[in-house]
């Protein structure tokens, strides 16, 4: 194997220190310790273990004794579970011998190790998930669904029968005039088995889902001028069911979006480029069909500012989906039941062709629209 790093681009990774991304293991770590580390980082956003550097930075190297590339192969398949896929480049410096093992993102979470920890990377250290941060892990991988989850407290006395029977409608089904009701929703999502509205069933038929859900909804903030601690203009926190709070969200950004122009002849022709509607709804939808519901202390925010409107949603992609699949039309469904219920309600498809509209509108009109991740959030800022 042939060194791919350079000694400086070493030197420079080990002065950054341990942190949440960077880990120094001693040549003389053993194989249930560096399973560990690979495990804490797949089960976070990934890092980078050099093998052969000691906790104080220095390079003390590798011996000659063994394969390390294969050994290190050989923990990542046998001692975490499931089997997790690591990169391992050799760096030699001043004749000391380094692995660079590079650790990607998982993408089956959750990994454990062979004595069944479940770890996660916590600025330099490692610690075990807690039961929320599990449940997470788990929604990442696909595995478990929150939005499937029963709210506690509810039953179909939650829910707004009317709309129900308004939506049933649209499929030939009588709903007001059916014997068994209950069993129609839990087939349908919207109950659980044992007669509780579903998060996803709440926030779409709920009659006043942030009773139970407190802060799923939307805070809206309008700044004059661009930071956060500029002159606040007006501040709403919008609830709801999802429709409505997509539906209210809009309204109030078109009404305070700036919309200079001027008349021509018996025309009023604006003087700046104006987003279609099409382009903030979508936002909307995204962050409202898309966020981690499991994160209960956080709401969807979107900021208003001279330059620029930002769209902030609780959670972190999907292990799969980066943010430049996304530019590209990958799509991926953290809330099932949410995401069919909207879908039929025209409000989203399937086709992951959103968020690829709203970057080909920005760039087409010479507009800067940026697509990232920060802790655990997606942020979208889209420049006015």
């Amino acid at each position: 194997m042939q060194p791919i790093l350079t000694d400086t681009s070493l030197s420079t990774l080990i002065a950054q220190g341990e942190n949440n991304a960077v880990e120094f293991k001693s040549a003389l770590v053993n194989p249930d310790s560096l399973a560990r580390e690979l495990v804490a980082f797949a089960n976070t956003h990934g890092g980078v273990v050099l093998l052969g550097v000691e906790d104080s930075g220095d390079i003390t190297g590798l011996p000659n004794d063994r394969n390390h590339e294969e050994w290190v192969m050989n923990i990542a398949r046998e001692n975490v579970i499931p089997a997790l896929d690591v990169t391992v480049t050799q760096v030699i410096h001043e004749n000391k011998t380094v692995l660079l093992i590079q650790v990607p993102k998982g993408r089956d979470k959750p990994y454990q190790t062979r004595k069944f920890q479940f770890l996660i990377r916590v600025g330099s250290t490692n610690r075990v998930a807690t039961q929320a941060e599990l449940m997470r892990l788990f929604q990442q991988s696909g595995v478990f669904h929150y939005d499937l989850q029963g709210v506690e407290g509810t039953s179909m006395r939650s829910l707004d029968l009317r709309k129900l029977a308004d939506y049933f409608l649209k499929y030939d089904i009588d709903f007001e005039q059916e014997d068994d009701r209950e069993r129609i929703l839990i087939n349908t999502d919207i109950l659980d088995e044992s007669g509780r509205a579903t998060i996803g069933g709440m926030l779409i038929f709920g009659i006043n889902p942030q009773r139970h859900l407190p802060n799923a909804s939307i805070s809206f903030a309008h700044f004059a001028g661009h930071e956060l601690d500029d002159e606040l203009l007006d501040k709403q926190v919008i609830g709801g069911t999802l429709d409505i709070q997509v539906d209210t969200a809009l309204a109030i950004i078109k009404n305070h979006i700036r919309q200079p122009s001027r008349i021509e002849g018996s025309r009023t022709v604006d003087q700046i480029f104006q987003y279609p509607d099409k382009v903030f709804r979508e936002l909307l939808v995204n962050a409202c069909v898309h966020r981690d519901y499991a994160i209960h202390g956080s709401r969807i925010r979107v900021f208003m500012f001279d330059d620029r409107l930002e769209f902030i949603s609780p959670g972190r992609l999907p292990n799969t989906v980066s943010v430049e699949k996304i530019k590209l039309g990958v799509s991926y469904g953290r809330n099932p039941v949410i995401v069919k219920f909207m879908e039929n309600m025209r409000y989203i498809d399937k086709l992951g062709r959103g968020l690829p509209m709203v970057y080909r509108t920005a760039v087409q009109a010479g507009k800067q629209v940026e697509f990232m991740e920060l802790g655990e959030e997606f942020r979208v800022i889209l420049a006015l």
